[in-house]
């Protein structure tokens, strides 16, 4: 099955919410664990158990692995494993971007099945040119995989390229309507998303896109309900809603940690 297809039936089963797993330095001391390859173990080992079997979509975001060289990145394929096994997508935010070969290995490193790396999607940075993600793309649709490719991110200072303006579009507006592009006629949805911050009104017409929304800024970073529902439309059809740190926050005990996605989950508008 097509990523897009895959997303539909998850989020059907389990709800629309996406929770990351963001082991940075300050969550590993507040759940007593040691800022090192074994407290990352740890930590990623208790989110499986605690939302992995619950939520459609988890997603590590793979700097935090990085941090810890080579020991962290096999937490990091371990933590991969886990998560599938458990039933969620797997999107892993590396917000890789680049041109050519390189642009090759990167997707041969996330998004192939030989590769004890490869996730269910990936984040993507278009700013070397849409074009320049084509390598990467093409592998996930070859693979059964998606990707998310950032349109108007959720950190202020993305304004500066992402608002400015070019043929007439603005930057983001262009990479959403490149991605609906490649979405044109896919059903139920297609398997280029999007990453749009849910914390501003970002002022795109994604109306045409046919693929789905990544919408951190959820909670910690200050977006609410009213807020997803104001901007991306009461149904939020496609948008996945993205938590990390008011989530994590409950921890280090794997039933407060599900305790909490299921509340966050439950507020969410069908």
């Amino acid at each position: 099955m097509r990523f897009g297809e895959r997303l539909t039936a998850a989020v059907a089963e389990r709800g629309r919410l996406c929770v990351g797993i963001d082991p940075h330095p300050q969550l590993l001391d507040a759940w007593g664990l040691p800022a090192d390859a074994f407290g990352l173990a740890r930590f990623c080992q208790r989110c499986v158990e605690a939302f992995a079997g619950e939520v459609a979509v988890v997603k590590p975001q793979s700097a935090f692995f990085e941090a810890y060289g080579s020991a962290g990145i096999a937490v990091l394929e371990r933590t991969i494993a886990s998560c599938r096994e458990a039933g969620a997508l797997v999107l892993l935010d590396v917000k890789r971007g680049d041109i050519g070969s390189t642009m090759a290995a990167y997707a041969r490193a996330y998004l192939d099945d030989a590769s004890p790396l490869a996730a269910d999607a990936v984040t993507l940075s278009p700013y070397l040119g849409f074009g320049s993600l084509s390598p990467a793309i093409e592998l996930a649709e070859q693979s059964g995989r998606g990707v998310f490719v950032l349109a108007r991110t959720s950190n202020p200072e993305g304004g500066e390229v992402q608002l400015a303006s070019t043929g007439g579009r603005g930057v983001a507006q262009s990479v959403v309507d490149a991605a609906a592009r490649r979405n044109a006629g896919a059903a139920p949805l297609g398997d280029v998303g999007v990453v749009v911050g849910a914390t501003a009104d970002h002022g795109l017409d994604l109306a045409a896109l046919n693929g789905p929304v990544l919408a951190p800024g959820f909670g910690a970073q200050g977006a609410t309900v009213a807020d997803l529902t104001s901007r991306f439309g009461a149904s939020l059809t496609g948008v996945l809603p993205t938590s990390s740190r008011d989530i994590l926050r409950h921890g280090p005990d794997p039933d407060a940690l599900r305790a909490a996605v299921a509340q966050v989950a439950a507020d969410l508008p069908a």
